[in-house]
């Protein structure tokens, strides 16, 4: 710190004096104390912020301008920064970590979904334990076929082991088709290929139907799969939403 003096001195004589200036150097110990300790305080904030190769680097660029002030700034420039890219950081991280819990319960939520369908799926190999509501199901699926194909003659696919029950109500499933779209009783083929039977300790994993029939064109362009598999997929697509709203809403409630 510089401070300037201004003083007189008299002399005898009458003639004009000169004014003389003193310039007196004042260390300011106080305030140098005073930059001191913000320079340090200000490390003390930073210190979380910076890695130890960062900080190194920055105390040889304040070391070598050797002064607090403006050490202090430029420190201060560094840290807000560093503040910025932290912060920053800390939203993605955030971001990704709410992300990943999304995930894990729309995972969690697919797993029940995805049972719910297993459990289902068990239970149609039940269906056919009862043989007089099985043949009459047979039947009913075997007009619906012959509704959607529309076809003066069809080729007709099913479980070996549902092949009398097939050819027992095929001539009553003729009849009535025939009378619901107003034709001639369509001509239906027996195919010597079978569905894939249900599952097995031998076959667990492989493709396998419940029952049911599928139907095709002679030509085999026009399939119509009405099993009881293919029946369970339309029938769970359609529910899903209401099936979700019902699980998971209640959950959330």
């Amino acid at each position: 710190m510089v401070r300037v003096l201004a003083g007189f001195k008299k002399e005898r004589s009458q003639s004009p004096v000169k004014p003389r200036y003193d310039i007196e150097i004042v260390t300011g110990a106080k305030d140098v104390e005073k930059e001191g300790q913000d320079f340090q305080r200000t490390l003390n904030r930073i210190n979380p912020i910076f890695g130890a190769r960062d900080m190194v680097k920055l105390m040889k660029t304040v070391q070598a301008g050797n002064c607090p002030e403006a050490g202090n700034k430029k420190i201060m420039q560094e840290y807000e920064k560093k503040e910025k890219q932290v912060e920053v950081r800390k939203k993605i991280e955030y971001s990704m970590q709410l992300n990943a819990s999304r995930i894990k319960v729309l995972q969690a939520q697919d797993d029940v979904v995805n049972e719910m369908k297993e459990s289902a799926s068990k239970e149609l190999l039940n269906v056919s334990n009862d043989h007089h509501v099985y043949k009459n199901l047979l039947k009913d699926v075997i007009v619906q076929s012959l509704v959607r194909l529309k076809e003066p003659a069809v080729l007709l696919r099913c479980l070996k082991d549902d092949v009398h029950l097939v050819v027992s109500v095929l001539d009553s499933a003729k009849e009535e088709y025939a009378s619901k779209v107003n034709v001639d009783p369509p001509e239906i083929f027996i195919d010597d290929v079978h569905l894939p039977p249900a599952p097995s300790h031998h076959n667990a994993h492989g493709p396998f139907c419940s029952g049911g029939v599928v139907l095709a064109s002679r030509d085999g362009k026009i399939v119509y799969e009405n099993t009881l598999d293919a029946r369970l997929d339309v029938a769970f697509n359609k529910k899903l939403p209401e099936i979700r709203k019902w699980l998971f809403d209640q959950v959330a409630a």
